[in-house]
C-alpha cells in the first residue's frame, strides 16, 4: 500500500463511526455530523429535488443536469451506499454531481427506504420503481431511455445489481449497463477478504453484520436473489458491467465472485481492481487516489454509454 494511502485509510479507521454499537438512528445523526461540506456545486447546471411515485408513497429523488443544451442525454440511476441503514441524497451529492458533469449525464439520485424502519426488498423496490419512472419520463428529462444506466456504491452496488435482475424477470426494459462499486452481493462473513480484513480497513465485518441485521432481521426474501444478487438461477441476459473492488474490503472477494460469475454468464464485464486501496475511496472527494479512480470509472461509463449508442442505432 502506497504510504499516503495508509496514512489516510488509518485517519479514516481511527475516526470511524462504531456503527455496531449504536442505534441506527445514532448511527445516522454521527455519519452526518462528519461529513464534508460539497465543493463541486458548480459541476452541474441544476439539482432538484422531487417526489416520484414509490411502492409504498413518494419517493424522493435528486435529478442532476449536466451543463450544456444537448439532448436527449444519456442518464444514470443511482443508488447511494450506507449498508442499507445509513447515508441519504446528501451524503452522495459531490459523487453524483461529478458523475454527471463527467460523464454529460442526467443523474437520479434515489433516497429509497433505509433499515431497519424497512426491511428488504423495500430498499430495491424503490430503486426499481425510481428505474421505472426515469423510463417512462425519458422525454421529459431530456433523456434517451436506450442509454440509462443503473449504478450505485457499496449497499447501493447490490441494489444496482438485483434491479438489473427485476428488469429481466419483470420485463422492464433493461439498462444499457449495470455499474457496481465495491457492491455487498451476500449476507455470507467467511470469505478470504473478510478473514484477511476483518478489522484496521475502514470498513469492518462487525460492521458488515450489523448492516445485513437491521436490513434481513435474520429473514431471507423469496426468491433469495432480492438481497443476494449471486443466488439468481441465472445471470444470462444481463447488461454489461462495470465492477469496482478495493483490495483492502472485507467485500473484495464477494465483488471479484460476482464479476466472474458475470463473465461465465456472457455478460461483457470491465472489472477494475484496486488492490491498494479501502472500502468506499470512490466517493471521497478530496481524496487524490479516489481521483484517480473516478477519472478511469468515467471514461469507462462513457465507453459503455457509446456502446449503447452503437447498439440502438
Amino acid at each position: 500500500m502506497d504510504d499516503g494511502v495508509q496514512e489516510f485509510m488509518r485517519s479514516m479507521d481511527d475516526a470511524r463511526t462504531p456503527v455496531e454499537t449504536m442505534t441506527p438512528q445514532q448511527a445516522r445523526a454521527a455519519i452526518a455530523g462528519r461529513r464534508i461540506p460539497v465543493a463541486n456545486l458548480d459541476d452541474v447546471a441544476s439539482a432538484e429535488d422531487l417526489l416520484i411515485p414509490g411502492p409504498a408513497g413518494d419517493l424522493a429523488v435528486r435529478i442532476y443536469r449536466p451543463h450544456g443544451d444537448s439532448q436527449p442525454r444519456p442518464a444514470v440511476v443511482f443508488a447511494h451506499g450506507g449498508g442499507f441503514v445509513l447515508c441519504d441524497l446528501d451524503s452522495h451529492d459531490g459523487f453524483c454531481r461529478a458523475m454527471s458533469r463527467f460523464t454529460e449525464t442526467v443523474v437520479v439520485s434515489v433516497d429509497y427506504r433505509l433499515a431497519p424502519e424497512h426491511r428488504a426488498p423495500a430498499a430495491v423496490e424503490d430503486v426499481f420503481a425510481a428505474w421505472c419512472w426515469a423510463i417512462e419520463q425519458a422525454d421529459e428529462l431530456g433523456v434517451d431511455p436506450s442509454r440509462v444506466l443503473i449504478a450505485g456504491d457499496s449497499a447501493g452496488g447490490n441494489l444496482a445489481a438485483v434491479t438489473a435482475l427485476i428488469c429481466r424477470e419483470r420485463s422492464a426494459r433493461m439498462p444499457a449497463g449495470q455499474l457496481l462499486i465495491y457492491p455487498v452481493i451476500e449476507p455470507f462473513f467467511d470469505t478470504e477478504s473478510y478473514r484477511k480484513y476483518s478489522t484496521g480497513y475502514v470498513n469492518t465485518r462487525d460492521a458488515m453484520q450489523y448492516y445485513w441485521r437491521q436490513y434481513l432481521d435474520d429473514k431471507m426474501p423469496s426468491p433469495e436473489y432480492l438481497v443476494a444478487p449471486a443466488r439468481a438461477e441465472s445471470h444470462e441476459g444481463l447488461p454489461p458491467a462495470i465492477v469496482v473492488t478495493a483490495g483492502f474490503d472485507v467485500l473484495h472477494s464477494e465483488g471479484v465472485a460476482y464479476a466472474q460469475r458475470l463473465r461465465l454468464a456472457n455478460v461483457p464485464v470491465v472489472h477494475r481492481d484496486y488492490p491498494g486501496l479501502f472500502h468506499g475511496f470512490m466517493t471521497i472527494m478530496p481524496f487524490s487516489a479516489g481521483a484517480a479512480g473516478r477519472e478511469l470509472l468515467w471514461a469507462d461509463m462513457r465507453g459503455l454509454l457509446a456502446t449503447a449508442v452503437e447498439v440502438s442505432a
